[in-house]
């Protein structure tokens, strides 16, 4: 009979959708406030959410363990 602290932990398939890894190892999220009411910002604004941004080292802890990496 197998341990239940043996079996793998699964992936949350949301956190993949919503994550990036990079090759080194650094988790990256899209920026917030992208999706709707943009007519009032300005194009630097819209220009600067285009952008991945890098977790920290403790979010980024708490996803790897989540998306099993």
């Amino acid at each position: 009979m197998k341990n239940k602290s043996n079996k793998k932990m699964k992936t949350k398939k949301s956190l993949i959708k919503r994550f990036k890894v990079t090759k080194t190892g650094k988790i990256m999220r899209r920026a917030v406030g992208q999706d709707h009411l943009r007519s009032k910002k300005s194009g630097s604004a819209i220009r600067r959410k285009r952008k991945w941004i890098e977790l920290s080292k403790p979010e980024t802890k708490k996803i790897k363990k989540l998306m099993s990496v």
